[in-house]
C-alpha cells in the first residue's frame, strides 16, 4: 500500500500557492449536471491497518494452488533484485525517451536488451519490443509481406499447432490490411507439423511467409531446419515463434536451415515477469540485417558522441510519429518499456550458464511430471514427439470436469485442450518449471488419481 504523506494543512498550502480555494476548484471545468452527487453505495473510510486487514483477507480467498499450467505464461523463479531494481524511481517512472540527452539510462537498457535479444536468437537486429507475443507475431506477419521482395502474394501459412491465442490475435491485427492467413494442420501421432502437411496447404498458390513455432503449442518440438529450407526454396519468409528459455538449450531461429529463419518473434513473460491475471508482457522481434528498415517499433543505437564517449539514441524510428504517415511501418505508440527493464535485468543476472539451467531444469521436470501421471491407469501422452515445457495428456473422463475438481483441492492442473482442440478431447497441456518439487508432482498425482475415480 503506498504511503500518502500530504497532511490537511500540506494540501491547504499547496492549494494557497496555486490560487484555489479547495480541491473541487481543481475541476470546476466539469458541468455541475456532469458531476456525481454522492457515492451512496460506498462505506466510510477504512484506516491504514483496516484496509490492509482487508485486503489479506481477500487475497487470501484466492488460496495458493499448485500451478501445472504452461501454454504461453510460466511460474519461474524471479531473483529478488530484478524488480528490486526494476521499480526504482528512476526506471519505474521513466517515459518515452525521445529527449536522448536526458534519457541515457533508459536507453542503455533498451540497447543491451536488444543485444541479448539478438545473442538468444542468432538474429541480427531487435527493437525494442512491443506489446506482447501475440501482437509481436501479427507485426511479424506484416513485415514479413512488406519485405519480401520475391513474392507479391499477401498469404502467410500459419500451423494450427501454433498457439490459439496468437492465431486469433493475428487474423484481428492483419486480416483488415488484406492479408490470409491459411491454417495448416498437425499430424495426429506426433503433434507437430511437418513439411508434407505444409506441401498440401500450399498446393494452390503463393505465400509471402510462414511461421514455425519452437516449441508449438503442444510442447512438441518441430523439424524446424527442414521447415525452413522449404520455405526458402519455395521463395517464403520464415517466422519463427520462440520460447526465450528453451533457446538456451534449442538451435536459435538464426541457425534454422541453411540460412536461417527471416524473423523470429515471441513473448517475453519468461523473463523476469510473474504471473499477474494475465499481463502485463512484452514481446520481442527480431530479424535479418536485411529486413531492419521493415523493422517495427523501436530500435536504441550506440554512438559516440563530440567528445567521444559512448552516448545512446533512437535510430531507424520508422514510425508514424516521426515520418510521414503513408511511410510508417506500423503504428506502435509505445514499447513495453518496464517491463523490458524486467527482462534485461533477469537475464543479466541468470546469465547464459544460469539461464541454461533453469531450462533443463523445466525439461527434466516436465518429464518427470509426465512419468508420474502416465503411472494412472487411463493417463497417457497424446502425442509421440519430443517435447519442451508443455506435454499433451490424454484423460480418461472429461478434462473440463477433472480440472474443476483439481482446482478446488488447490491444484491448478493444466490446460483443457478440448476447448481450443475439440477433436483432442479429452485431454490436457501440462507444464511444470523449476519451481516445481518433486513432492508437488507427486501431489499432483494422487489428486488426480482421485479426481479421476469421482468424475
Amino acid at each position: 500500500m503506498p504511503f500518502i504523506p500530504h497532511t490537511d494543512t500540506d494540501v491547504t498550502e499547496m492549494l494557497a500557492a496555486i490560487g484555489a480555494g479547495s480541491i473541487d476548484d481543481l475541476f470546476d471545468e466539469i458541468p455541475p449536471e456532469l458531476r456525481a452527487q454522492g457515492l451512496d453505495g460506498i462505506p466510510a473510510g477504512l484506516s491504514e491497518m483496516d484496509v490492509t486487514r482487508l485486503m489479506q483477507g481477500r487475497a487470501r480467498t484466492d488460496g495458493q494452488p499448485l500451478c501445472f499450467i504452461g501454454a504461453g505464461a510460466y511460474e519461474h523463479h524471479i531473483p529478488a533484485a530484478v524488480w528490486q531494481i526494476t521499480t526504482r524511481g528512476e526506471f519505474y517512472s521513466a517515459y518515452t525517451p525521445y529527449q536522448a540527452e536526458a534519457s541515457q539510462g533508459t536507453l542503455q537498457v533498451l540497447y543491451e536488451f536488444q543485444s541479448m535479444m539478438t545473442a538468444l536468437t542468432g538474429m541480427d537486429v531487435s527493437n525494442a519490443s512491443l506489446y506482447d507475443g501475440a501482437s509481436a507475431l501479427a507485426e511479424a506477419m506484416l513485415m514479413a509481406v512488406r519485405a519480401n521482395r520475391k513474392s507479391k502474394s499477401q498469404r502467410v501459412l500459419i500451423p494450427k499447432a501454433l498457439h490459439p491465442s496468437y492465431r486469433r490475435t493475428a487474423r484481428g491485427l492483419v486480416g483488415n490490411q488484406g492479408i490470409e492467413l491459411v491454417e495448416v494442420d498437425f499430424d495426429r501421432e506426433t503433434g507437430r507439423t511437418p513439411v508434407a502437411q505444409y506441401e498440401a496447404a500450399a498446393a494452390d498458390g503463393e505465400f509471402a511467409a510462414l511461421v514455425v513455432p519452437q516449441p508449438n503449442f503442444f510442447g512438441a518440438l518441430e523439424d524446424v531446419d527442414a521447415i525452413t529450407d522449404w520455405a526458402h526454396q519455395r521463395n517464403m519468409l520464415a517466422i519463427g515463434v520462440v520460447n526465450p528459455v528453451a533457446l538456451a538449450l534449442l538451435s536459435p531461429p538464426g541457425d534454422w536451415g541453411d540460412a536461417g529463419a527471416d524473423i523470429a518473434c515471441g513473448e517475453g513473460q519468461p523473463l523476469g515477469m510473474p504471473l499477474a491475471s494475465g499481463g502485463p508482457y512484452l514481446g520481442f522481434l527480431t530479424c535479418k540485417q536485411d529486413f531492419v528498415r521493415q523493422l517495427p517499433g523501436r530500435i536504441a543505437g550506440k554512438t559516440l558522441d563530440a567528445d567521444g564517449k559512448v552516448g545512446y539514441t533512437l535510430t531507424l524510428q520508422a514510425r508514424e510519429q516521426h515520418i510521414r504517415r503513408s511511410k510508417a511501418t506500423s503504428n506502435i505508440c509505445t514499447n513495453q518499456g518496464l517491463l523490458v527493464t524486467a527482462a534485461t535485468i533477469h537475464m543479466a543476472i541468470l546469465g547464459a550458464d544460469g539461464l541454461e539451467r533453469v531450462a533443463a531444469s523445466c525439461h527434466a521436470n516436465t518429464r518427470r511430471l509426465t512419468e508420474l501421471l502416465c503411472e494412472i491407469p487411463g493417463v497417457e501422452p497424446l502425442f509421440d514427439a519430443p517435447v519442451f515445457h508443455e506435454q499433451a495428456l490424454r484423460l480418461p473422463a472429461p478434462a473440463a470436469r477433472v480440472l474443476s475438481a483439481l482446482a478446488a483441492d488447490d491444484i491448478l492442473g493444466g490446460f483443457d485442450l478440448g476447448a481450443e482442440y475439440p477433436e483432442l478431447d479429452p485431454a490436457v497441456l501440462v507444464c511444470a518449471t523449476e519451481m516445481r518439487t518433486d513432492e508437488d508432482m507427486m501431489a499432483f498425482r494422487d489428486k488426480l488419481a482421485l479426481a479421476l475415480r469421482h468424475a
